[in-house]
């Protein structure tokens, strides 16, 4: 009976989940490394151990090879909301790190922004992906900071959230290697940690 009959398998074999995250990350390796004029199809391909065909297939261009190597920058999720705003900067911060300097985001960020008059849709992508939701994750925890009243009132957030992000911008820029305790530094500018008091025993009182 045609009930009996197993399903038919649709043609050609199934995607390589381990060789698409080769090729994404030969990619980001090659437009941070090369930026995108110099990144190739070919050059990509050799270096997830592949072949130019096989990778076509995936992508049928440089363009969206270097659209889904930017989608796939964000590997590591922005960490969960915190139920102390201040702490969950510093998380949010040690994650831009990891993404924008382990990763070498900055460097595919630079070449990115290289191609913005002919390939504006990079930046577009890159902006989409990994800078607005990150503004948006400081933005929301630092007006959970004025709510609760750990920040004044009517302090300018906006700029607060680019001070963050760009003291990270301007190391790169600059040459400097990133401090191991940049997060801690970067966030005691805007919102210094609440010194530690000292604890007395009942019935006491400080000198």
């Amino acid at each position: 009976m045609a009930a009996d009959n197993p399903p038919a398998r649709p043609p050609g074999r199934p995607m390589d989940v381990t060789l698409d995250a080769a090729i994404l990350a030969a990619a980001q390796r090659h437009l941070g490394e090369r930026g995108y004029t110099g990144m190739s199809i070919q050059g990509v391909a050799a270096a997830a151990g592949t072949s130019a065909p096989s990778l076509r297939r995936r992508y049928r261009d440089k363009l969206e090879l270097a659209m889904a190597s930017i989608d796939a920058m964000q590997t590591q999720p922005l960490p969960a909301k915190a139920k102390d705003p201040r702490a969950e900067i510093l998380a949010i911060l040690r994650n831009t790190h990891d993404t924008m300097i382990t990763g070498n985001g900055l460097a595919i960020l630079a070449a990115v922004v290289t191609e913005q008059t002919r390939h504006p849709e990079l930046l577009a992508n890159f902006r989409r992906q990994i800078v607005d939701p990150l503004r948006a994750r400081l933005l929301h925890a630092l007006s959970a900071g004025v709510e609760t009243g750990q920040l004044p009132a009517g302090v300018d957030l906006d700029t607060r959230v680019s001070m963050l992000t760009g003291s990270l911008y301007a190391h790169y820029l600059d040459g400097q290697p990133l401090p191991e305790d940049w997060s801690e530094r970067a966030l005691h500018v805007i919102w210094p940690a609440s010194p530690t008091r000292p604890t007395h025993s009942a019935g006491t009182h400080p000198a």
